[in-house]
């Protein structure tokens, strides 16, 4: 055996490392016991899998055939169906293909949900949570808030809402990316991820309104997707919804996304019907937010990788 080999047994982040993840899971369970959020806990194995073609769940064999969950959110959504009242979840979930410097295939999720509250309520609260644990990482204390349009012309030159497909291509290629034959969606989505963001300050919050109704997920929609995003420079954090609540729009969408699926090759995800019978039966006002806590440990520490504080990466599982 090869001496490298001997030593993967060894965790890779040191014990600062986990100190530090101790110490924020901690942070996080007070911030929401002085809001009186409801901790929970749901299954991370299910029969159904998110349809988002977007997302890859990974399969786990059994009778019958079970999903890993790639977020808890819609048994957290069967919670609030049943009258839960404010919720929230800290737990690992799964996403097949995602390995590299900010991504492994099992990662830490915080998840809450707040009946009641509008866009701007969550928003406040996630910088509010953000900045409690960042605090000493900030230069500056005031978020930088931008529309997702706006976003494009500060930081790209190119107004994203008129732009033609053409125009997109050519600013895209004109900053580097050569990625083949890609739809205008799919240029937008990666002039965002590796041009805009990159351009956000790298010690500020910043968050991203106004997305396109095309990236409107399971948020509603009017004339803009009701959701959001937080960055620390190129680093998103967090990913907010006002929640999509008509039953037969989630229907919809989700075969679109099927849909979507067959046009690439990838499986066609069974749905989730106990979810879809909680939004029949009646998911309250309410908004959401996805927290990737791997991430935030990595800004509190200054570490460059996610291995550097998770105990087992991916490669030592």
């Amino acid at each position: 055996m090869d001496t490298r080999d001997r030593e993967t047994w060894k965790p890779v982040a040191t014990s600062d490392a986990l100190q530090a993840r101790a110490e924020l899971l901690a942070a996080l369970r007070h911030f929401f016991a002085q809001r009186g959020v409801l901790e929970t806990e749901t299954p991370y194995l299910s029969v159904a899998a998110n349809p988002d073609p977007n997302i890859q769940s990974i399969a786990v064999e059994s009778r019958p055939r079970r999903f890993l969950h790639t977020s808890p959110e819609f048994p957290m959504k069967r919670l609030l169906a049943a009258g839960s009242g404010s919720i929230y979840q800290i737990c690992r979930v799964f996403r097949a293909g995602e390995e590299g410097s900010r991504h492994n295939p099992e990662f830490s999720m915080l998840e809450w949900y707040r009946p009641g509250f509008e866009l701007e309520a969550m928003i406040q609260e996630t910088l509010d949570l953000l900045a409690s644990c960042l605090e000493h990482r900030l230069e500056s204390s005031t978020p930088l808030r931008l529309e997702w349009v706006e976003s494009f012309r500060r930081y790209a030159d190119l107004d994203a809402a008129q732009a033609s497909s053409e125009e997109v291509e050519q600013c895209a290629r004109a900053f580097g990316i050569d990625a083949g034959d890609l739809n205008r969606e799919q240029w937008l989505d990666l002039l965002f991820s590796r041009v805009v963001s990159g351009k956000f300050p790298p010690a500020r919050l910043v968050v991203v309104t106004a997305f396109p109704v095309a990236q409107a997920a399971l948020a509603r929609a009017d004339e803009h997707a009701r959701r959001f995003e937080v960055f620390v420079g190129d680093m998103e954090l967090a990913n907010g919804y006002h929640e999509l609540l008509d039953s037969a729009e989630h229907r919809r969408r989700f075969d679109t996304w099927n849909q979507r699926r067959v046009e690439r090759g990838q499986e066609v995800m069974p749905l989730d019907d106990r979810f879809l019978a909680g939004i029949d039966a009646g998911l309250p006002e309410c908004c959401g937010v996805a927290l990737g806590v791997d991430r935030l440990l990595m800004l509190q520490i200054g570490a460059a990788r996610i291995d550097e504080v998770l105990a087992f990466p991916w490669s030592r599982a």
